[in-house]
């Protein structure tokens, strides 16, 4: 068990350190010629110097403040604020020092500084329809594709940053978090799709009746997203084939038609501009896998679920919702995915197939780690697993209890007699303490989480996060929870073989 009082990895090197803040106090940084601004960044340096102090990488974290310093074109209003708000000094050092992809964002982009100190930071987290439009007004005025690809990045990056910066803060949940990030990922991918759905009509053409879909599958689907999820998507879409050409000066042919569409979408995603990628795509989930089309013909789609699917993909299509289609093409979509989802099947096979696959999974990512929240035995997966066993051997009878959210689904679980109120409790407490460890590490961790070499800042938070009064109480609890969560996993599903 890690020890409650860990120093950090690295001790930071005093005499870089203090060249580096000589040269804040005497440089020639723009940002502090004016003496009222320089007067006002004294007062709470010393703060600030505390609060790097306790990071990962505490020369890391005062090279990124020293980048953002030199970033500021006009930083007074910014300078003055900070002198008279030492929490918000504090949660600017946490981010520096505990976050490193956030840090980043802040020293390249330091005007995102605007949402921290906007008095509308600490309300209510933006719902989809604000976060709707305000992507719309900062993409108005775009003036060339490029422009576009690079507001839609920026817009992102900002996002993330201030949805972490409220993680780090302790003033959202979790649940929250996840919902936010996944809203912003739905805006930006319906605007994308949008965009690139008239950008190809214009070379190309359109072919008649066409329809195209983008589902969401993974964290996306299920609105589960942390800082560092990809987009797990599938491209779905239909057209007359009594007259399958495009209309267009540079005709296409149905399928190589919406392969090209495809590949241009997740283009506009992918491609690294001024503001980097936006995000990763992975579109492994598709019929087939990697085998199979960059995109599926509605009716080929269905057959594939019907007909070949594997027991994993239908686990899969638990998470299923599309995020962005016409009305009437998202009704037929949700349909197919619902007659599959809701077929009848044998429980000891579905209970196999889980088996086999948990087996599997342990096998190639290890199992042994317990701060490897999600492949840890009874770990997330464990409890992700249930929850699609339980939709798929029950949503014939009782299709209430289907639903993308894991939460959710427990709790439909557990109504509807499917799921004892015990083995209820156990899994949904586990999910919350897992999902509010997840996404800590995610803003914070780029690699493994070890404790022995982590700063004395991110294991406060992580033991806040996890409501226990220390780290080593913290560790000791998501051991207890693992062994529970994987008693019930044999119970539930390894008890029907």
């Amino acid at each position: 068990m890690a020890d409650t009082h860990v120093t950090p990895k690295s001790k930071p090197k005093p005499v870089a350190v203090a060249a580096t803040v000589k040269q804040w106090l005497t440089g020639d940084y723009r940002t502090l010629r004016v003496e009222a601004t320089r007067a006002a960044f004294v007062e709470f340096i010393p703060g600030l110097i505390d609060g790097l102090a306790h990071a990962e990488e505490p020369d890391d974290a005062v090279a990124a403040f020293d980048r953002f310093l030199q970033a500021l074109q006009r930083g007074g209003r910014l300078i003055s604020l900070l002198s008279q708000n030492p929490d918000l000094v504090a949660l600017v050092a946490l981010i520096l020092g505990a976050a490193p992809r956030l840090g980043d964002t802040l020293a390249r982009q330091p005007q995102i500084m605007d949402g921290l100190i906007d008095p509308r930071f600490f309300g209510a987290m933006p719902d989809r329809r604000e976060l709707s439009a305000r992507l719309a007004a900062t993409l108005a005025d775009a003036y060339s594709y490029e422009e576009f690809l690079d507001r839609l990045r920026l817009f992102g990056q900002e996002s993330l940053f201030l949805i972490g910066a409220r993680i780090l803060s302790g003033t959202v949940s979790a649940q929250q978090a996840s919902v936010a990030f996944a809203d912003v990922a739905e805006g930006i991918v319906h605007t994308v799709h949008g965009l690139v759905t008239e950008r190809f009509a214009a070379q190309h053409g359109r072919i008649k009746g066409q329809q195209t879909a983008i589902l969401a599958m993974g964290r996306l689907g299920s609105r589960e997203m942390t800082a560092s999820s990809d987009l797990d998507l599938i491209l779905l879409y239909d057209f007359d084939p009594e007259h399958p050409d495009s209309d267009g000066d540079r005709s296409l042919q149905g399928a190589h038609y919406f392969a090209r569409f495809t590949q241009r979408l997740i283009s506009a995603f992918t491609t690294r501009t001024n503001y980097g990628v936006l995000y990763d795509v992975d579109m492994r989930l598709r019929p087939s896998g990697r085998a199979g089309p960059v995109a599926s013909h509605l009716t080929s789609f269905a057959e594939y679920q019907d007909r070949e699917a594997w027991t994993w993909e239908h686990l899969a299509l638990t998470r299923a919702r599309v995020i962005s289609a016409s009305p009437e093409f998202r009704g037929r979509i949700e349909k197919i995915i619902r007659d599959v989802l809701t077929r009848p099947r044998d429980a000891v096979s579905v209970a196999s197939d889980v088996l086999d696959m948990r087996r599997a999974v342990a096998l190639e990512k290890g199992e042994d780690d317990v701060w490897d929240l999600k492949y840890a035995a009874g770990g997330m997966v464990d409890i992700d697993f249930i929850a699609q066993y339980l939709q798929l051997v029950h949503a014939a009878d009782k299709p209430e209890i289907l639903d993308v959210s894991t939460l959710h689904v427990l709790d439909n679980a557990a109504r509807l007699g499917v799921l004892p109120q015990s083995a209820a409790e156990t899994l949904r407490s586990a999910t919350r303490l897992y999902h509010d460890l997840t996404q800590i590490l995610r803003l914070c961790v780029s690699d493994k989480f070890r404790p022995e070499t982590a700063g004395v800042d991110l294991l406060r938070v992580m033991a806040r996060a996890g409501d226990a009064p220390d780290f080593s109480s913290l560790e000791a609890q998501v051991r207890e929870t693992q062994t529970e969560v994987r008693r019930v996993f044999k119970e539930l599903v390894q008890g029907r073989n």
